[in-house]
């Protein structure tokens, strides 16, 4: 999986249409293998990018847990110290 692209289910505040839109661009990213399209393949990225967005607005409001909630900043700081354990930062 790529590095950029964060889990966006279940946390606590839940995840904006931004965030959403920002891992579906790195997933087209990855699969295309662009990171910026030329202009002869930018509408059919863009609209990759969209399409992707709007199912996975459409999973994540679909998916069910009875688990709490995450805090953002507690998972974040998590990543840091697996990040810095990992790269030795």
């Amino acid at each position: 999986m790529c590095r950029n692209i964060k889990t966006l289910f279940n946390f606590d505040p839940p995840v904006t249409q931004e965030e959403v839109r920002a891992a579906s661009l790195q997933f087209v990213r990855k699969i295309t293998g662009f990171n910026k399209p030329s202009k002869a393949n930018e509408a059919a990225f863009l609209d990759a990018v969209e399409d992707v967005a709007a199912l996975s607005s459409r999973l994540l409001r679909s998916l069910e847990t009875t688990a709490p909630p995450k805090n953002r900043e507690e998972e974040a700081a998590k990543a840091k110290a697996r990040a810095a354990e990992r790269f030795g930062a």
